[in-house]
């Protein structure tokens, strides 16, 4: 049995198969859209080591990756030596894969760095006399913060009992209430 014609929004009579197909097509139409602002929105991680870099042993292109993860660029500051482009960046790769073929230890290649570009060059700088400050700020930040409000609430003024009415008022309130 058919179902019986609808009408579009212009008020014409439309067959029942006809008004599926244009649900169906808008729908394709919003999944078609949706998936195209995924495409276009969703940053790709874009890793700049080049294949020319990439060593051979497994093991120790794996350590390159992970040391080279924690190595600021001195050129982009916001990315690690890993995914930035620029020139510095890439000798600092191909002094990281130089330094580990030739036998050093992961702690020997960031010292070797750090000594040549000081302790900005990290992502995550070392604990230190230098750092502690840096290290301690968010607690520091966090008592302040709690000692601010402990004061802010002691020294609030205090809410005073209301006096009960007199009287007089209470009598003149009524008056103006019968009014």
């Amino acid at each position: 049995m058919a179902s019986p014609p609808s009408s579009d929004p212009s008020g014409h009579l439309l067959p029942a198969g006809e008004k599926r197909g244009r649900r169906r097509s808008a729908g394709l139409c919003l999944r078609s859209l949706f998936l195209l602002l995924i495409v276009f929105l969703v940053p790709l991680p874009a890793f700049a080591v080049n294949p020319d870099e990439i060593l051979s042993n497994p093991v120790l292109e794996q350590r390159a990756r992970n040391l080279s993860a924690q190595l600021r660029c001195m050129v982009c500051q916001n990315q690690s030596i890993d995914d930035s482009n620029a020139e510095l960046a890439r000798d600092l790769r191909v002094l990281v894969r130089e330094r580990l073929t030739n036998g050093d230890t992961d702690r020997q290649v960031i010292d070797y760095v750090v000594s040549r570009y000081g302790e900005f060059v990290l992502l995550k700088p070392r604990f230190g006399a230098k750092t502690m400050i840096l290290w301690a700020m968010p607690v520091l930040l966090l008592l302040a913060g709690g000692v601010a409000i402990l004061v802010f609430v002691r020294t609030r003024p205090s809410q005073k009992a209301v006096a009960a009415l007199t009287s007089e008022e209470q009598a003149r309130i009524d008056e103006l209430l019968k009014k």
